[in-house]
């Protein structure tokens, strides 16, 4: 299937590994001119040689900050395609959680979606046609009691993307979140290692009681791979999706209970 992202412009924020890598690397392969991005030249630079290709690129810039946020802009004035995936977790007891922190994830998590989008739509709606991506989480419908700071930002990215869906009805232009469940990410993957290191026992046996005990209504009974998620994020950036907008994909491997 030809996805019609040839020669299309498109930035994946936090995307120099994980889900974000994936997806780079799919509209990368796709056609689309893609721009890498993180914090560190390092690490983007990193990603770029990775993927690969003379149509990919990167710009180091933190977008969970204003100035960051500017600073990108003005390195890649306009693009076709906005994947707003970065993002950032913590497990903390609710209680526990200072305004600081609340206020510094809903900035990382929302406010730079947020802002890059009122920095890109106005040109996607000239152009009349764009694609704008909040990669949300399963979390945002099942608050997870152990980070609900978390699960706050990721509902708030879903009510985002609809209203400027809303916004702009019959634009060319779509907006949709994507609720990703439990993936077996950079961070995911780290996490496993050190549970499993102070436990004395194997990462597969972490896996399979985080699986028993703190996702049990999954189906998939498994961390989905990046590129599983990639992949609905890559179909749902194509002129295949012309007709979904406003919407919440779930690749979520079943968590989220919910059939509505």
């Amino acid at each position: 299937m030809d996805l019609g992202l040839d020669g299309k412009i498109a930035l994946v924020t936090g995307s120099t590994a994980g889900i974000g890598f994936a997806i780079a690397k799919q509209l990368a392969r796709e056609g689309a001119t893609v721009y890498v991005n993180g914090r560190t030249r390092e690490r983007v630079d990193r990603a770029v040689a990775a993927i690969g290709g003379a149509n990919v690129s990167g710009v180091a810039a933190d977008v969970s900050t204003r100035a960051g946020t500017d600073a990108l802009v003005a390195q890649v004035p306009r693009v076709d395609v906005l994947v707003n995936n970065f993002g950032t977790f913590d497990i903390k007891p609710v209680l526990e959680i200072p305004d600081e922190e609340w206020l510094r994830f809903f900035e990382a998590n929302v406010l730079s979606g947020v802002r890059l989008s009122r920095a890109y739509v106005p040109g996607m709606l000239q152009k009349k046609w764009g694609r704008v991506i909040f990669i949300s989480s399963e979390s945002a419908i099942q608050i997870p009691a152990e980070m609900v700071h978390y699960g706050m930002t990721k509902t708030a990215q879903l009510a985002v993307a609809r209203g400027i869906a809303e916004s702009f009805p019959a634009s060319g232009v779509t907006v949709n979140s994507v609720l990703a469940g439990p993936t077996d990410s950079e961070g995911v993957g780290a996490f496993l290692e050190s549970m499993a290191l102070r436990a004395g026992t194997s990462k597969q046996k972490v896996a399979d009681q985080f699986f028993a005990t703190a996702r049990p209504s999954s189906l998939l009974k498994r961390f989905a791979t990046t590129d599983e998620v990639a992949s609905m994020v890559t179909y749902l950036c194509s002129e295949a999706a012309s007709a979904t907008t406003g919407s919440s994909v779930r690749v979520d491997g079943g968590v989220i209970r919910s059939i509505a």
